[in-house]
C-alpha cells in the first residue's frame, strides 16, 4: 500500500510560481498601508484584496463584497474580511445581514485548515475552516488572488497540502505559544481569559473601496509568563461565540457549497414519527435549578413540557445507588475471575458507578481490553502481550532521528500539537501537577504512539481530554494505550476530517428533542439552532468539560454498560435541554444566548438528576426513539468486536 504523504507546499510548482506574485502583493499592501496613521503600533497588513465576496443565496443582487486582509502583529497572523457599504446591489441586504458574514479578525491559531475550490464555471473561491471543524461561508474572489493568499499564508504560519484532498491546505500556527484551537469547545488548547481577551480583534468597517479601515490588534497578542494552571473549568467559553452563529445561521446556498466539506449523509425523509398517546398530560415543566435564579421578567410564554420529569422520573426514572464495592465485585466473579453475569454487572455498574480503588479492574473490562469471559491468568498473559505490542509500536516514532523528522512533515505536526496540548490538559489534578510531571509526558508518549497505531486518524485536539481520565485510573502505560484504542475504537468518527461522526450524532439529537419535546425544537427551529452545535461539545468530548473529574469518570462508566442504550449519551443531552427549557424560551435565547448560556453550564449540572432524566426519557422514547438514530451512529463506547482477545496479532499491528 503505498504511504499517503502530507507534504510542504515548497516543492509545489504552482504555488512556488505565485511566491513571487504574493511577494508583490505584499509589498503594495506595505507601502500602501504600513505608514499610515489608523495603524496601531506593530501592526502590518501583508496582504489586501478588495472584490472579495459572499454569496448568501444564489441571487446576484444579495452577494455582499468586501475587504479580505492579512494582518501580521508580533508571531501571529489574523484574517478580516469586512463588507462594504453603501452598494445598491446590496440594498435588499439589512446591516444586520453584512454584520453576521463580517469576519473580525480570526488569529490563524484558530484555523485548522483553507479549501481551494475552482468550479468548471464561475469564481474561484475559498473556504477557511475552524480547528472545531467549522468552516466560514466560501470566499469568492472575483479579481483573482487565491495564489497569492496561500503564498502570504504560508510565508507567516505553516501551511501544509493534505494527503486526502489536493485542494485542502492543513494550517499550523507553531510561531504562537498560545494558540486555541478549539477555544469555544474549551478543550486543553484553551487559555484563560486572564491571557487572552474574549476579543481579540477589534476591527472598523469600511465605507467604500477607498475608505481606510482601523484594525486593532494589539490586544490580540497575549503575553506569556510562564505556564498558567487551569483550575477546575477554564471561563474562556465565548471566544468563537460569533464563528459558531454564523455557521448556525448560513443561508442554504451557502450551506450547500461548505457541503462538499462536510457531505450530509442523512436523508431527511423520515416520516412523521408515531406519537405516544399514552397516559402523558401536558404539564408545566416545574424543575427550577438551584444554581440558576432567574431574576429576569417573562418576555414570552413557554409551551408546556409534553413530558413532565415529575411524572416520568416517578415511572422510570430509578433512584441512583452507592457505588459497586469491592466486596459486591467479587460477588460477579467465578473462582477463576470470570464475570458470571455480564448483564447483571452493566445494570449494577449503570445505577451506581464503580468505586474508584479498583475502576483500573473493571474499566479494563467495560472497554473491551479484557474479555467478560477472560480469568484471572489470562488478563496477565494479555497484559504480557499487550505490553511488547505497545513496545514495539512506540519504537516506531522513537527511532525517528531528527534528519527523519525533518522530511517528515506529517510526524512534526502531530507532535507539535500533542506536545502543546498535553500541558494544557487537567494540569489542575496534582496527577498532571508540576513542571516536568511524568504523567504528562505519559500523556504525550501514549498520544504520540496512538498516531503512529492509526495513522489514518493520528491526533486530534480533544483526544488528551479522553486519554487523560482512562490514564489517571489504569496508571498504567500500555495498559491505558489499549483502553484508549478501545475508546477510540468507536469515538473515533468524531474526529475524522469529514465531521460526519458529529453531524450524525447531532442529527439524531435533533430527532429526539423533536420526539420527545416538539415545543423545544419548534422553538429551536425558529431561532435557527436547529444544527444542535451549541451541544458539539458534549458529545465530542463526553461531558468532560461540563462535569467535575470525577463524575466525569462516573458518567463515562454508566455510558460504557450499555445497559439501555448505546447512545444514551444522546437523551443526556435531551435531558439536560429539557431541564433548563423553561430559561431558554422565556427568555428568548438566541443561537449566540445560547450558546454561552450553555457553556455556563460547567460544573453546574446535577449529574445523578440528569442521568435518572435520561433513563427516563430513554424508555419513553422506546422503538421510536431508536428509530430516530441512523444504524453507524457513533455509541458512547466500543463494542466487543475480537480486537483485543484474538489471536490475529499480526492484523492488529
Amino acid at each position: 500500500m503505498q504511504e499517503a504523504e502530507l507534504h510542504d507546499l515548497s516543492d509545489d510548482a504552482d504555488y512556488a510560481a505565485s511566491q513571487q506574485q504574493g511577494s508583490a502583493s505584499i509589498m503594495r499592501c506595505d507601502s500602501g498601508k504600513k505608514s499610515s496613521s489608523s495603524e496601531p503600533e506593530g501592526a502590518q497588513i501583508v496582504y489586501l484584496k478588495d472584490n472579495v465576496t459572499i454569496h448568501p443565496t444564489q441571487l446576484a443582487s444579495e452577494r455582499i463584497s468586501g475587504r479580505l486582509k492579512l494582518i501580521k502583529q508580533g508571531s501571529s497572523l489574523f484574517m478580516t474580511w469586512i463588507p462594504y457599504k453603501g452598494q445598491s446591489t446590496n440594498a435588499r441586504l439589512s446591516e444586520k445581514d453584512r454584520n453576521l458574514y463580517t469576519i473580525r479578525a480570526v488569529p490563524f491559531a484558530d484555523v485548522g485548515s483553507i479549501q481551494r475550490r475552482t468550479p468548471a464555471l464561475g469564481w474561484q473561491y475559498i473556504i477557511v475552516v475552524q480547528s472545531f471543524g467549522v468552516p466560514f461561508p466560501p470566499l469568492y474572489f472575483y479579481n483573482g488572488g487565491v495564489r497569492e493568499f496561500l503564498a502570504t499564508v504560508k510565508q507567516h504560519v505553516l501551511l501544509m497540502r493534505s494527503a486526502e484532498d489536493a485542494n485542502v491546505f492543513l494550517v499550523n500556527d507553531f510561531q504562537n505559544p498560545l494558540q486555541r484551537t478549539l477555544s469555544s469547545l474549551e478543550l486543553p488548547r484553551a487559555v484563560s481569559i486572564a491571557s487572552v481577551p474574549s476579543t481579540p480583534v477589534s476591527v472598523g468597517e469600511s465605507s467604500s473601496q477607498q475608505n481606510e479601515e482601523r484594525t486593532d490588534v494589539s490586544a490580540s497578542v497575549p503575553q506569556y509568563n510562564g505556564r498558567q494552571r487551569q483550575k477546575g473549568h477554564d471561563p474562556a467559553r465565548d471566544i468563537s461565540i460569533q464563528v459558531l452563529e454564523k455557521f448556525s445561521l448560513v443561508t442554504k446556498f451557502a450551506r450547500e457549497t461548505t457541503s462538499q466539506l462536510f457531505r450530509e449523509t442523512h436523508s431527511n425523509g423520515f416520516g412523521p414519527l408515531e406519537r405516544r398517546n399514552s397516559n402523558q398530560s401536558a404539564l408545566d415543566y416545574s424543575h427550577k435549578s438551584s444554581e440558576y435564579k432567574e431574576d429576569v421578567p417573562v418576555q414570552s410564554p413557554v409551551d408546556p413540557d409534553p413530558l413532565s420529569f415529575d411524572k416520568l422520573s416517578l415511572v422510570w426514572g430509578k433512584s441512583r445507588q452507592s457505588p459497586l464495592g469491592l466486596e459486591e465485585w467479587a460477588t460477579f466473579l467465578d473462582s477463576e475471575g470470570r464475570v458470571v453475569d455480564p448483564k447483571a454487572l452493566r445494570k449494577r455498574i449503570f445505577y451506581g458507578g464503580v468505586e474508584h480503588k479498583f475502576r483500573k479492574e473493571v474499566w479494563a473490562i467495560l472497554l473491551g481490553y479484557h474479555s467478560y469471559e477472560s480469568t484471572y491468568a489470562e488478563r496477565e498473559y494479555q497484559k504480557s502481550i499487550k505490553k511488547t505490542e505497545y513496545e514495539t509500536i512506540k519504537n516506531q516514532w522513537q527511532s525517528i532521528s531528527p534528519e527523519q523528522a525533518k522530511r517528515f512533515p506529517k510526524f512534526r505536526e502531530r507532535k507539535g500539537l500533542i506536545e502543546k496540548d498535553v500541558v494544557r490538559t487537567d494540569r489542575s489534578l496534582s496527577f498532571y501537577d508540576g513542571d516536568d510531571n511524568p504523567n504528562v509526558n505519559l500523556l504525550r508518549d501514549i498520544l504520540l504512539t496512538y498516531s503512529f497505531y492509526n495513522f489514518d486518524l493520528g491526533y486530534c485536539q480533544g483526544m488528551s481530554d479522553l486519554l487523560s481520565p482512562i490514564l489517571f485510573v489504569m496508571e498504567d502505560e500500555s495498559e491505558s494505550f489499549w483502553c484508549f484504542v478501545a475508546l477510540m475504537e468507536r469515538l473515533g468518527p468524531n474526529f475524522n476530517r469529514d465531521q460526519n461522526g458529529m453531524h450524525s450524532q447531532l442529527f439524531a439529537l435533533s430527532k429526539l428533542v423533536e420526539l420527545l419535546d416538539r415545543p423545544l425544537h419548534k422553538y429551536f427551529e425558529q431561532n435557527d439552532c436547529l444544527n444542535y452545535f451549541f451541544c458539539f461539545r458534549w458529545i465530542l468530548i463526553q461531558f468532560k468539560r461540563e462535569l467535575e473529574y470525577e463524575q466525569t469518570m462516573r458518567l463515562w462508566e454508566v455510558l460504557w454498560t450499555h445497559y439501555l442504550s448505546e447512545h444514551l449519551h444522546l437523551y443526556v443531552c435531551v435531558a439536560i435541554l429539557k431541564r433548563y427549557r423553561g430559561k431558554i424560551m422565556r427568555e428568548q435565547m438566541d443561537f449566540d444566548t445560547l450558546l454561552k448560556f450553555i457553556n455556563e453550564l460547567s460544573g453546574q449540572i446535577e449529574l445523578d438528576a440528569i442521568l435518572r432524566d435520561a433513563e427516563a426519557l430513554c424508555i419513553c422514547a422506546g422503538e421510536n426513539g431508536a428509530a430516530c438514530i441512523s444504524p453507524g451512529t457513533v455509541p458512547s463506547l466500543p463494542v466487543d468486536n475480537g480486537l483485543f482477545y484474538s489471536q490475529q496479532d499480526d492484523e492488529v499491528l
